[in-house]
């Protein structure tokens, strides 16, 4: 083959390359500091919280589906108790009305007050309010749970008061999909955390809390509500170097 006929080949490939990518058959390639936390087929490393749960949980065309059966806070929780400071990416749909979200730096709360201690993205269905989608929630068994409602920065002082700020180039409503996956991205790193949305920031938060910080523990997906149908997908998290 000459150096022109082979110079061709070589364009044609990369035209049709190109043409495939902005077509969307060809992905992203993978960040390979990213581990994926879902194989696509079973809920390996996966466990219910309360085992009672457990039947809530499957796997369904290479998604994570949670149908609730009660009205009650449940989990499935990643086998890593101890996370400190990663990010996280995952795709969820929510196909019915209803309030999910993921728990982070998750611990047992020891009062019964609920399953975890935490810090939780909130999302729900398209309508419920920026209360709940696109919000952060906190799980504390005996700190004031401030609230940090979509389009909010919250400082939480060493004396555990807050002070609210709005944030700039939120994630609006109508670019979040209803019935459709939607993908989101949570950083923690150190006392700082914030939450995504269709790559465009939905609510931060920095804890400075003198007492009760949540400085590790596990991740879980929620269920909340009877009759909900929520799924998760493309579940992959990253290890960040401690914050200084």
């Amino acid at each position: 083959m000459s150096r022109r006929i082979r110079i061709l080949a070589v364009s044609g490939f990369l035209l049709i390359a190109i043409c495939l990518a902005n077509h969307g058959v060809l992905a992203e390639p993978p960040d390979k500091d990213f581990a994926k936390l879902f194989d696509g087929n079973s809920l390996d490393g996966w466990s219910a919280v309360p085992e009672s749960t457990a039947s809530d949980w499957s796997v369904r065309d290479g998604a994570i589906v949670g149908i609730g059966s009660e009205n009650r806070q449940s989990y499935l929780v990643w086998k890593e108790r101890d996370l400190t400071d990663f990010e996280l990416r995952f795709e969820y749909r929510l196909l019915t009305k209803g309030n999910t979200g993921v728990e982070i730096h998750a611990q047992p709360d020891k009062t019964g007050k609920r399953p975890f201690e935490g810090y939780h993205a909130d999302l729900g269905h398209v309508g419920i309010g920026d209360n709940v989608l696109g919000a952060w929630d906190f799980h504390f068994a005996k700190r004031k749970e401030h609230p940090c409602p979509r389009g909010t920065s919250l400082i939480i002082t060493p004396d555990q008061s807050a002070i609210s700020s709005k944030l700039k180039n939120v994630i609006p409503l109508n670019e979040i999909r209803k019935h459709d996956w939607n993908s989101i991205r949570i950083i923690a790193k150190g006392n700082h955390f914030r939450f995504e949305i269709n790559d465009k920031v939905a609510a931060a938060f920095t804890d400075l809390a003198a007492k009760g910080q949540l400085t590790s523990g596990a991740i879980g997906l929620q269920l909340h509500d009877k009759g909900m149908h929520v799924e998760f997908r493309k579940l992959q998290l990253k290890k960040l170097s401690a914050a200084k």
